[in-house]
């Protein structure tokens, strides 16, 4: 089983973004990507939430994640208007694939009206 975390860091303040609502869901069903016919049935399921602390991080989103297609959705909107950032993202989601054998480890760089995300250790 893989674990899945993640953390966010604001990019404009230069510092980790606490407060902010995270949710895991989990596409059921099948694989992205499978075909047309196959779409039919898939759905997302959520599996897990949290919000990230004040080092900007969910540590034990899925700590045993099972293979699949995953997404992680990051509420932006609040947090950005707590700290008066001007943002087009009230919502940033991340889908991913997971193999359910590796840790997943999903930061999300945030600066308003931008982000960007990569794979970590």
């Amino acid at each position: 089983m893989s674990a899945i975390t993640t953390h966010v860091l604001d990019t404009l303040l230069g510092k980790p973004a606490a407060d902010i609502f995270v949710r895991l869901d989990r596409l059921e069903g099948g694989r992205a990507g499978e075909g047309a016919k196959r779409a039919e049935n898939l759905g997302w399921v959520q599996t897990a939430s949290g919000v990230t602390d004040a080092d900007g991080r969910c540590r034990n989103l899925a700590p045993h994640a099972p293979a699949g297609t995953y997404r992680l959705t990051f509420s932006t909107a609040a947090y950005a208007k707590r700290h008066g950032h001007a943002s087009i993202y009230p919502e940033i989601s991340i889908e991913f694939e997971c193999d359910g054998e590796a840790h997943y480890h999903l930061p999300l760089l945030f600066a308003g009206n931008s982000y960007t995300t990569y794979r970590g250790s």
